[in-house]
């Protein structure tokens, strides 16, 4: 299990830097120093690879909520933190920067990938329909339309800051939109 999870973080290292078109499994197998046939061994093709990146990238999610869960903010501040906290991932942790790549090239892909974004929004709606019910959002804000709008914002924040300074500006930009939002929607 070890030589497949060190492929995996191999091969989302490449993905992220390069794109699925531009790394090849004989990449990935020198990365690790294998033969191609150990790397088939684990992941049957590319195609295989790629979809490991992304459900490991959505695997991410699950863990950061229960974290800040386990903190027990108000909903308001319970959305916030995620993102905030997404962010930080989408600077720091590779599986995370792989699969955003990935799915913005899931059309390269001949295989089946999750739906972006879905979760997100749900996710921020259900903490802002509590919000609103709690009276932290302003009487006339639409909790469904503003978790559209946040993931919006968020995750075309997190693309232009890859594009423009591989995300090392993102712990600054983040905070940027964030507070725009929080000003919109604050009772």
């Amino acid at each position: 299990m070890r030589t497949k999870a060190i492929v995996l973080k191999a091969a989302a290292e490449l993905f992220a830097a390069h794109g699925f078109r531009e790394t090849s499994v004989k990449d990935v197998a020198e990365a690790v120093e294998m033969t191609k046939g150990a790397v088939y061994f684990h992941y049957p093709n590319k195609e295989a690879l790629a979809v490991a990146v992304v459900e490991e990238h959505y695997a991410q999610w699950p863990r950061l909520l229960q974290e800040v869960q386990a903190e027990q903010l108000p909903p308001l501040e319970t959305a916030i933190a995620m993102l905030d906290r997404a962010a930080l991932a989408f600077r720091d942790n590779v599986m995370v920067q792989a699969g955003a790549r990935l799915q913005i090239e899931r059309l390269q892909i001949d295989a089946e990938l999750p739906t972006p974004y879905v979760d997100w929004t749900n996710l921020l709606h259900s903490l802002l329909v509590q919000a609103q019910d709690q009276g932290q959002l302003r009487p006339d804000a639409d909790p469904a339309a503003a978790a559209r709008a946040l993931v919006a914002g968020f995750f075309g924040m997190q693309h232009i800051s890859d594009v423009l300074h591989r995300r090392t500006d993102i712990a600054d930009r983040w905070p940027e939109v964030r507070d725009l939002f929080l000003r919109a929607l604050r009772a």
